[in-house]
């Protein structure tokens, strides 16, 4: 049992690591390749880190490095993360920065495109790929995303809108110093990157599930249930359609467990009735799977 616990822990920590080389790698050729040829403000501190460097390649004429910067910048929010959230989520998402930083000063860019409207749109499509494929390994790609992620699991403070007024200040200013097409520009590339990430995060989905089913199969289903740490409500009723009494179950699960939640659920019953609803919002206690 310990050596298979070993080998388990000794392939996810490959997998992670491979995963968060090549989203660091994604993300350096994207600031190199889209980000500096539109002349980009990224959020967060990726944003802080180009405004930095423009403001002091624009106004005192010296080119700034982008990796001392932003590894001077994402040390207090780590630090916050390393106390509040846990040790080995940090460490792993310091490593993500770590190698953005790396790979960002020594990528070459690419010349891709001209089109400041390609290069806002597939941009933010690029950098918000490879921000999912962090939370795919259940990583993030640091910055502001530490200090939100501790809020709101730690302090249930939701930081995101604060986040949100960051970027606005951010642009803000990248617009008076720099244009405000660019600043416009830039909140497209923003606006691409929080969709594509809202798609395929597979922890930021939740959907409710209806399960319709016997009386005698209802504690194995609500076990299945259980199984995901999550729970449910059992209300019992009568089928109208032949009269016969049921239950239903009401449950609120994540996104991404519903296709093999609904296969055990149909093995457990093969006459169960499965209503699957997106849920826009949960206002409550839900379970969060460990990010450490």
């Amino acid at each position: 049992m310990t050596t298979m616990t070993q080998k388990t822990g000794l392939k996810e920590f490959v997998i992670r690591v491979l995963v968060i080389t090549l989203s660091s790698l994604i993300v350096a050729v994207n600031l190199n390749s889209f980000v500096a040829a539109g002349d980009l403000f990224p959020g967060g501190f990726t944003g802080v880190t180009r405004l930095i460097q423009r403001c002091a390649l624009e106004f005192a004429g010296v080119e700034l490095p982008f990796g001392p910067i932003n590894l001077t910048l994402n040390a207090i929010p780590a630090f916050i993360s390393f106390k509040l959230v846990g040790k080995r989520f940090t460490l792993y998402s310091c490593l993500t920065i770590v190698l953005t930083s790396i790979f960002t000063d020594l990528v070459p860019a690419l010349d891709i495109t001209e089109d400041i409207l390609l290069i806002s749109i597939f941009g933010g499509m690029i950098s918000g790929f490879a921000g999912c494929l962090c939370l795919w390994v259940r990583v993030t790609s640091g910055g502001t995303d530490f200090i939100a992620i501790a809020l709101s699991e730690r302090k249930n403070v939701d930081a995101w809108s604060y986040i949100f007024c960051g970027n606005v200040v951010l642009l803000a200013i990248a617009g008076y110093l720099f244009g405000w097409d660019r600043a416009l520009y830039s909140m497209l590339y923003q606006y691409a990157c929080t969709q594509v990430i809202k798609m395929l995060d597979p922890d930021g989905r939740r959907a409710t599930l209806l399960i319709v089913t016997g009386r005698e199969s209802a504690g194995g289903v609500c076990a299945q249930i259980q199984e995901t740490n999550h729970t449910a409500t059992l209300i019992e009723g009568v089928g109208l359609y032949n009269g016969a009494p049921c239950v239903m179950i009401y449950s609120v699960v994540n996104d991404g467990e519903v296709r093999s939640l609904a296969r055990k659920i149909r093995h457990s019953d093969p006459k169960a009735f499965v209503n699957v609803l997106r849920t826009e919002r949960v206002v409550g206690k839900f379970y969060r799977r460990p990010r450490d």
